[in-house]
């Protein structure tokens, strides 16, 4: 059965106040156009594409939250753009957005899933009933009288969707909404998903931009341009990758590796899977015939770090605790101790909660070391009690530990981007936001340098000055607004500039570009770049180091070449493996050791310089003894 069905339709988010287009609206501005589009009753469809390419356009039209301007909706074989059958619709379709905390609208776990049966005049019982059928569906019974402002990125998303379940919903669409979780949450809420879709039949649409999400659906669909411009399985849709790289999407990592491998003359089939890529570089190395490879990802070569205490970060017993002396005391950070050195490129990992966030808003003094608070006095030591260790937090040459700093001196030569831009977006026009900090820090500059230095920002993220300048920040894509919320930060030229899940929430393309913007950053004039990802790729590609966090405390810090290889640590945290690192654990247990960085691109050159030195004829061992080439 055909439950959703768009024929011919376009969509323009400019409009004249009558409804009419607007004048000045060109064909450019549609967000979609002359889509035709339909989902099969229990099916599970993946929507890939760039940022601004109509996806979420696509599921807010589904269920009526906007309405076409040309062609026709229907849902249930109901008319999505009449008002009258608008109830019926959104009771059948429910989304989940990217942000669970836009989604949350009660402070008990319970009553925020009772909010949307109870809008739609469902009975007392009843509504009992849904809660703990939707409880019960995402695993999260135990939270039932839990606030959900103190739960987890993937906990607030679970319960997010259980609120959709509690309507009963026959169709289930999740724009992007496990963009923002670590890898442990967004295997969490795909579990549930994929639950729901096998075993209560719920016909689901997923909006995302991670290949392996993709990969569990029946069908996948890329979009650009407001068009659908392919379609297929996902293993079908993925191996096109000249047509990915045209609609401004990339190849999955482990396409990439598979097609460098083969232009270095190791023959290696497409495959997303890390066992049979590995199958296949053992089944390809007695007839090898390897070249010199070109391959690399394109981004900056990582800066060495340096001495000195400009761009160096050191504290000794960092804790902090949020609401202390209250019911909802929590320790957020306990007895960190860490050294990032002046001119890395440094990575912070770690599972949602684990204190991340909180340690890189210690660096601009957003949350202040105890000692450094006005009101702070000495503590005498209790008798036959030694006084706990002193905290030691210095940054760029600032003690964060003496009231007596100057907090405002530092917050110029230290730079902070939020994760959710649009949170540190607040002006009328995009100049207004850019140039804000700079003004606070130099009064003196004419508006002449001002406008000078804004230009400079924002051409510097990619934007151009005389498009954007004028424009409301809120009028921007998501990509815009977080180069906007960058250039902010960059005006001023901080020696330090940390960044709290930088690329999150955008697509692969834009994930580079943002990357290749911060390595242009770091070799022209800032030493040092902190970046909190959960992303291990990004990571292994970008960082001279990395720390992991977790319960508040750093359980290791090292180079990304020695941090990935304590796979059973990362992954009992909640953690992820860079596919490299993947690649090379299924390669070592066929026999075959490559010594790389990480890197795809150090991963490829390894790997062709193992097979071109010993790998042709070489002979395997396997499990029972027995040898074979």
């Amino acid at each position: 059965m055909e439950v959703i069905k768009f024929e011919n339709v376009s969509f323009s988010y400019e409009k004249a106040e009558d409804g009419e287009r607007d004048v000045f609206s060109f064909q450019d501005n549609f967000a979609l156009r002359g889509v035709d589009f339909s989902v099969q009753e229990g099916e599970f469809v993946a929507v890939l594409g760039h940022n601004g390419s109509g996806k979420s356009t696509l599921a807010r039209l589904t269920n009526g939250l906007l309405s076409p301007d040309e062609g026709k909706i229907t849902v249930f074989g109901l008319d999505a753009s009449d008002e009258n059958n608008l109830f019926d619709i959104r009771k059948q379709v429910g989304i989940v957005f990217q942000n669970p905390d836009n989604q949350t609208v009660a402070s008990i776990v319970e009553d925020d899933i009772a909010f949307g049966p109870e809008n739609i005049g469902i009975e007392r019982e009843e509504i009992g009933k849904r809660i703990d059928f939707a409880l019960n569906a995402v695993g999260m019974s135990e939270f039932r009288h839990a606030t959900p402002a103190r739960l987890s990125g993937g906990q607030k998303q679970r319960i997010a969707i259980a609120g959709v379940l509690a309507l009963k919903p026959r169709v289930m669409i999740l724009d992007e909404a496990t963009a923002m979780l670590d890898p442990r949450g967004r295997k969490e809420v795909m579990d549930v998903v994929l639950r729901l879709n096998r075993e209560e039949k719920i016909t689901v649409i997923l909006i995302t931009h991670f290949a392996e999400e993709a990969l569990l659906a029946d069908r996948a669909v890329v979009m650009h341009g407001g068009k659908i411009a392919l379609q297929g399985t996902p293993t079908e849709v993925f191996a096109k990758g000249d047509d990915l790289e045209k609609y401004a999407l990339v190849m999955p990592r482990s396409v990439r590796i598979c097609r460098n491998l083969t232009q270095g003359g190791l023959r290696i089939a497409d495959s997303m899977d890390e066992e049979e890529i590995a199958s296949g570089i053992i089944g390809a190395l007695p007839c090898v015939d390897v070249k010199t490879s070109e391959a690399g990802t394109g981004l900056t070569a990582k800066t060495r770090p340096e001495d000195g205490e400009h761009g160096r970060v050191y504290c000794e017993n960092l804790s902090y605790v949020y609401n202390p002396k209250s019911p909802f005391a929590t320790q957020a950070l306990e007895g960190v101790n860490l050294e990032i050195r002046s001119g890395e490129f440094f990575g912070i990992l770690g599972h949602t909660g684990s204190g991340k966030s909180t340690f890189v808003q210690h660096l601009n003094a957003l949350l202040k070391v105890p000692t450094a608070e006005k009101k702070y006095k000495e503590k005498k030591p209790k008798k036959g009690k030694p006084l706990p260790p002193k905290t030691l937090l210095t940054v760029n040459g600032y003690d964060l530990s003496d009231k007596k700093t100057d907090f405002r001196a530092l917050r110029s030569k230290v730079g902070m981007v939020f994760q959710y831009p649009e949170y540190q977006l607040f002006a009328e026009t995009v100049f207004e936001d850019v140039a804000f900090g700079l003004k606070n820090f130099h009064e003196d500059w004419s508006e002449a340098e001002v406008r000078a230095a804004v230009k400079e920002a924002l051409e510097t993220v990619g934007l151009c000055y005389e498009e954007v300048k004028d424009k409301s920040p809120f009028d921007l894509s998501g990509g815009q607004k977080r180069r906007v919320a960058i250039a902010g930060v960059i005006v001023t030229k901080p020696e330090i500039l940390a960044l709290d899940e930088p690329a999150a929430g955008l697509d692969p393309l834009g994930k580079e570009e943002i990357m290749r913007l911060l390595h242009d950053i770091h070799s022209k004039w800032c030493k040092t770049v902190i970046i909190v990802s959960h992303d291990m790729d990004e990571i292994a590609e970008n960082c001279n180091r990395a720390a992991v966090f977790a319960d508040g405390k750093v359980l290791l810090c090292a180079e990304p070449k020695t941090l990935f290889v304590n796979a059973e640590m990362l992954l009992s945290r909640g953690l992820d493996l860079p596919f490299t690192a993947k690649l090379t654990r299924a390669l070592l247990g066929k026999g075959v050791a490559i010594d790389s960085d990480f890197t795809l691109g150090d991963f490829v050159q390894k790997t062709l310089d193992f097979a071109k030195t010993n790998g042709a004829g070489m002979r395997l061992t396997d499990e029972r003894g027995q040898n074979h080439a």
